[in-house]
């Protein structure tokens, strides 16, 4: 090996180091982040990452999947005891390729589906320039109310009976509060349409019990990611009911349609996490919850406008801070100033944002899933919110807040609600 090519190995795995020691001195907060137990790293740094496994379990395509075939015949088990579900499909590779493979799987190009709106939570594979688009749906979004920061029920209701969609899409990725499925699901129902649910942000809420029951409340199908409130691997999942012949698009939509082989390593750290959840995930997915409502009270006794007052800012992982009142540029400016203090977010559009502002938008988005993953408390939440206010009210050096957060963060180091670590 020469050793110039071995020098950029090097900084590789350096930086692989470096990312790994910073990421253990901060408060992160990104609401779509967090982190696995050893036994998941070790599934997912072993030897099924070198193998191909194009099917379904016992019916594939290449030999040698033997052990690979138990494995995920394991984890539809456990998935399918986790949401009460009829069937379940690990082999997503994410949450957007789980929605490509429904949308390929049950929808024609030209039929209508209805979703919500990047600008009010909306993801961006529901869109037209995302994976419903690339399909060639007609997409029309939900109706807003922006004080329930809610989709309008009656609005709704109305909208699906004038469009007569194909596929109505609940979820998205700012989702404080549960939609309103109930309500909805039998309206679609009446014009024919499937009812799916992205999950990617709220699946171990919805593991626990925490959150909203989709598949009890009229969901055909449920995609997700599992590697934010779910605490996985990056990767995918799909859980429905038994839906006659729409069982076997799904299927063909997934493989071959939407993938191929199907990252074997991530499927087994997906099963590992779908059994801690099965143990522990109630106890999380709770402790999350009131985290995150305990951050969002702390943060208006510091002086933050949190959205959502009237309904108790949140049921969710996650907190919507409008900071538009601190600074011109808002979460352009705020979000960047608190990284330098070692507390990680992202910036967020809110509904009542103009579109061009998508760089100073007003909204902060925070989550509390992978802090609490690691052991942290309704007092912990407050002391964050101290720290956010020193940064962000008070104008305090960010280094000088950096070096606080750094002895704060030494005492939380072990990811628990695991096998390896048990209970806080």
């Amino acid at each position: 090996m020469s050793e110039g090519y071995g020098e950029y190995r090097n900084k590789v795995l350096g930086f692989i180091e470096e990312h790994e020691k910073w990421r253990s001195h901060t408060v992160n907060l990104i609401a779509s982040e967090n982190v696995t137990s050893p036994s998941v790293k070790r599934a997912v740094a072993s030897g099924f990452m070198h193998k191909y496994a194009e099917g379904w379990p016992r019916q594939r395509y290449y030999q040698g999947c033997k052990y690979v075939d138990e494995v995920e015949l394991i984890g539809v088990d456990l998935f399918c005891r986790l949401f009460k579900s009829d069937f379940a499909d690990l082999r997503p590779v994410s949450g957007t390729n789980a929605n490509q493979a429904v949308f390929f799987g049950l929808t024609q190009p030209g039929d209508k589906a209805i979703v919500l709106h990047t600008s009010h939570g909306g993801h961006i594979s529901h869109m037209p320039f995302g994976a419903a688009g690339m399909r060639g749906l007609e997409v029309h979004t939900w109706p807003f109310d922006n004080e329930a920061f809610n989709i309008d029920v009656d609005k709704a209701a109305q909208l699906i009976r004038e469009v007569e969609p194909k596929i109505v899409v609940f979820g998205g990725s700012l989702f404080p509060f549960p939609h309103p499925v109930k309500e909805l699901a039998p309206v679609a129902k009446e014009v024919g349409a499937y009812v799916m649910y992205d999950a990617a942000h709220v699946l171990g809420l919805i593991a626990g019990g925490q959150f909203q029951d989709p598949l009890r409340e009229g969901v055909d199908v449920i995609t997700a990611s599992t590697h934010k409130t779910f605490p996985g691997p990056q990767g995918g999942i799909i859980v429905y009911k038994n839906f006659g012949e729409d069982v076997a698009k799904l299927q063909w939509a997934i493989f071959p349609g939407v993938l191929s082989n199907h990252h074997l390593h991530h499927m087994a750290g997906k099963v590992i996490t779908a059994a801690e959840m099965l143990e522990y995930g109630e106890k999380y997915a709770e402790q999350v919850v009131k985290n995150a409502k305990a951050m969002a009270e702390a943060l208006v006794e510091e002086g933050f406008k949190v959205v959502g007052e009237d309904r108790g800012y949140t049921e969710s992982h996650q907190v919507i801070v409008d900071v538009s009142d601190l600074h011109p540029a808002a979460g352009g400016w705020a979000a960047p100033l608190l990284e330098e203090a070692g507390i990680i977010l992202n910036k967020n559009l809110l509904p009542w944002d103009p579109l061009e502002k998508v760089n100073e938008p007003s909204g902060l988005r925070i989550g509390v899933q992978e802090m609490t993953r690691v052991g942290m408390k309704e007092d912990d939440m407050k002391e964050i919110a101290g720290f956010m206010k020193r940064v962000l009210i008070d104008r305090e050096d960010p280094k000088k807040v950096e070096r606080d957060v750094f002895y704060f963060r030494q005492n939380f180091q072990r990811p628990y609600y695991s096998f390896d670590y048990g209970l806080p």
